[in-house]
């Protein structure tokens, strides 16, 4: 899940739909007036020298009183409690302080890019609203591999294939170079049965066969279907019917 949040954050998060409104050539007004500026963004700016106070608050009493017994919060409790991305639900029914109000321009960004895609649904219709997502969201590249990290790669496969049903998994000597040499090279597999689940290359066995787990556990979480149909690509004429996909049991608890 912690990747997923990443991802999501990377992709719709406020820092990165704020980068999207500087992209579109949107531009701040100097000071929000009575008219409005064709092309200018006018919005209340929070005054200068004023502390940017945590307004996150618990969802509910309980994450109160338990934070207050020094409960750690995990990443079961934010995909429960917390919002989309992870982080704590912010109490947006109670306002700022009006003496001194206003918002960033980081907030004003954010809200104004969801207002356009809000927009865009209202009137033209999710088709061009989720085809608009995709022209300007979705075909930014993200590399979902380095957001990877794994603290212990060769316990977590282990756990893995045991989880399902799999052999348990062999690291076996590929090929080497210049053992003797200050520069040695040596390619591990890992195995489970006869399938080869990854392969890593290192300057020590270890190495390699640490980084031909990670690749294994990289190959496990990142597959991805050919033909992928989402249930909104069905509602156009002329399509499949949309085919359940195979939901994988998540991140192994080790």
């Amino acid at each position: 899940m912690a990747v997923v949040y990443a991802a999501m954050w990377a992709y719709i998060g406020p820092r990165a739909l704020s980068m999207i409104t500087k992209e579109w050539g949107v531009e701040f007004a100097a000071v929000p007036g009575s008219e409005v500026d064709p092309g200018f963004l006018q919005f209340k700016r929070m005054p200068r020298g004023i502390e940017l106070v945590e307004t996150s608050v618990p969802f509910s009493a309980s994450r109160a009183e338990n934070e207050a017994k020094g409960y750690r919060r995990g990443m079961s409790s934010r995909s429960v409690y917390d919002d989309e991305f992870g982080e704590l639900r912010v109490d947006e029914s109670s306002p700022s302080d009006p003496s001194t109000g206003g918002v960033t321009a980081e907030k004003a960004s954010t809200n104004f890019v969801r207002a356009v895609i809000g927009a865009l649904h209202l009137h033209g219709g999710r088709s061009v609203a989720r085809q608009f997502f995709k022209d300007h969201f979705m075909s930014r590249q993200l590399d979902m591999a380095n957001l990877f990290s794994f603290k212990m790669p060769t316990r977590d496969l282990s756990r893995l294939c045991a989880r399902e049903g799999f052999e348990a998994p062999v690291a076996r000597l590929i090929s080497e170079t210049g053992r003797k040499s200050r520069h040695p090279v040596f390619i591990v597999g890992v195995y489970s049965g006869r399938e080869k689940l990854g392969e890593g290359a290192g300057s020590s066995l270890d190495e390699a066969r640490v980084r031909a787990a990670i690749s294994a556990l990289k190959g496990w979480y990142l597959y991805s279907p050919l033909d992928m149909r989402l249930p909104s690509d069905t509602e156009e004429d002329n399509t499949k019917t949309w085919q359940p996909r195979l939901v994988d049991g998540g991140e192994v608890i080790a």
